[in-house]
């Protein structure tokens, strides 16, 4: 009956499955938090629209929309060296083109403790098979932000001058970096992951840089032994708030979608923030964004109608049904056709007789 499940759905069992394999617990989280930790970490949230209420105490509380900074902040680091968990949470944010707010189902893990580069390995490496098992087609974008901030650090930008040239680097402007040649030649740079490494070394002299290229070579031999190396892309112009992120971000992609289902991404400048002696990394899937999959992959919403009149006899109209479905279609029985529904095949239900529309 799997089959039946829409693509959201679906990708619920198996990215639970696989974080599972991965020793990834289930973290489970009410549905609301001190406004104050949302208003505190703002810049970190992906949307600004808090949906607050006064509790019963008087205390001003939100509903969530986040669920990192939920997990980051009941983490205590004396339970285990490393923490693992993954989730399946009901967000609460502004979203759509009508910007308005919507409940969204949203899937991810964090690991958080002594995060180092084989957890970070790891991490990224589920995000690629998170994107693989929901579709074939798919990229995972990533940058260092430890690069992008080492060529920066010689400008001695003031900070108007440093949020100008990340905005810059984040629209791929070249021509307002003419002054800064080596982050015009940096965000030239995309594609394949293998490919843009053979090109970095020149670009790369800092000795933070070279470890961060170091890294990017590490996680490539990972990628490519998991045969998943050409869905991960170097893109520089990708940038999260440096005030919170760190180290490698990465966005997912799959076909027929034209925005990113997948963010993450390391951030331990939170983790210090919120007086975590501890590092952190993890991804949100967005869960809502398959629906249009499901919209573009699917031709019909329905593979029969079934018009009939009020004359019309219950226990035929049962049996009609009954006969569609246990051939395997989908049927909707209707007194009226909605003008918008999308169908593969009409009938009539007319004097006992089931006729063929035409």
């Amino acid at each position: 009956m799997i089959e039946l499940l829409k693509p959201e759905e679906k990708a619920v069992f198996s990215l639970r499955k696989l974080y599972q394999a991965y020793g990834y617990s289930r973290f489970k989280m009410g549905k609301f938090e001190p406004y104050d930790l949302y208003m505190q970490n703002k810049n970190f949230l992906i949307s600004d629209g808090v949906i607050t209420f006064t509790d019963t105490d008087g205390t001003l509380m939100a509903m969530k929309p986040d669920v990192t900074l939920s997990i980051v902040k009941n983490y205590r680091p004396d339970t285990s060296p490393i923490q693992k968990v993954y989730y399946n949470e009901t967000v609460y944010r502004v979203a759509g083109d009508a910007k308005c707010f919507r409940e969204i189902m949203q899937t991810g893990l964090e690991c958080m403790g002594h995060v180092g580069l084989y957890e970070i390995t790891e991490v990224i490496l589920l995000a690629a098979n998170s994107l693989h098992s929901i579709s074939e087609h798919y990229i995972l974008d990533l940058s260092h932000l430890q690069i992008i901030t080492d060529l920066l650090e010689p400008y001695q930008l003031s900070f108007q001058q440093r949020d100008m040239v990340l905005q810059a680097i984040r629209e791929k402007n070249v021509d307002s970096l003419s002054d800064y040649p080596t982050l015009q030649k940096l965000i030239s740079l995309s594609g394949p992951i293998d490919i843009i490494l053979k090109q970095l070394p020149t670009l790369c002299s800092d000795e933070k840089s070279r470890d961060a290229v170091a890294q990017l070579q590490i996680l490539s031999d990972a990628l490519k032994k998991q045969g998943l190396s050409d869905h991960v892309h170097i893109d520089f112009s990708l940038l999260n708030d440096m005030n919170y992120y760190n180290g490698f971000i990465f966005r997912g992609y799959v076909e027929g979608i034209p925005t990113s289902i997948l963010s993450g991404g390391q951030y331990d400048q939170l983790m210090e923030k919120m007086e975590k002696p501890a590092k952190g990394i993890g991804f949100a899937i967005y869960l809502d964004q398959l629906e249009r999959m499901n919209r573009r992959t699917s031709d019909v919403d329905v593979d029969a109608v079934v018009l009939y009149d009020n004359q019309s006899d219950i226990l035929c109209l049962t049996e009609i049904a009954r006969t569609i479905t246990d051939s395997g279609e989908s049927v909707l029985l209707l007194q009226e056709l909605p003008p918008t529904l999308r169908y593969g095949r009409l009938l009539h239900y007319e004097k006992g007789r089931l006729k063929n529309d035409g």
